[in-house]
């Protein structure tokens, strides 16, 4: 199974017939397995990874730190849930260090991610603060390089 599941995070394209070849499996069981996968939620999407600055499509995207309140019994699940729930939000995670929390957002704009920190984020009752990190350019990302970094060539120095 984690082979299968191997080839189809690097592919999401790879067809059970070619997952069959690489692990010299059936293609019925192959099939199952995937099918299996993605009934237990091992599997939750399939996504292609598109680069839209090269089509002039602008997004603005936001690290924001967030410091919570955790509540009795839940701890931080709570406020997580509360706040992954809105659309703006892209991903979330609990970490360790100064902050509790760590989104990704994206927006338009500067002015749409400022809006929803100061508008719905910050005011929420057990977040007790906020820090925003515009993100200025993607060199990677989900383990795609988005546009390698030229390598500037020097020409040697003679005595």
């Amino acid at each position: 199974m984690k082979q299968i599941l191997e080839i189809l995070q690097e592919n999401a394209r790879a067809t059970p017939e070619q997952i069959s070849t690489m692990v010299a499996m059936p293609v019925s069981e192959v099939k199952k397995a995937i099918k299996k996968a993605e009934e237990d939620k091992i599997i939750l999407k399939y996504k292609t990874i598109i680069n839209w600055a090269k089509l002039g499509e602008g997004e603005v995207w936001a690290l924001i730190e967030v410091r919570v309140t955790p509540q009795r019994d839940v701890g931080f699940d709570a406020i997580a849930e509360r706040i992954y729930q809105f659309p703006q939000v892209y991903s979330a995670y609990l970490v360790s260090g100064a902050y509790d929390l760590a989104i990704l957002v994206k927006g338009k704009n500067m002015q749409e991610i400022s809006s929803f920190v100061t508008q719905k984020l910050a005011p929420l009752e057990k977040v007790q603060s906020t820090v925003t990190h515009f993100l200025l350019k993607r060199y990677k990302d989900s383990e795609e390089i988005l546009e390698p970094v030229e390598q500037i060539k020097r020409l040697p120095i003679m005595p």
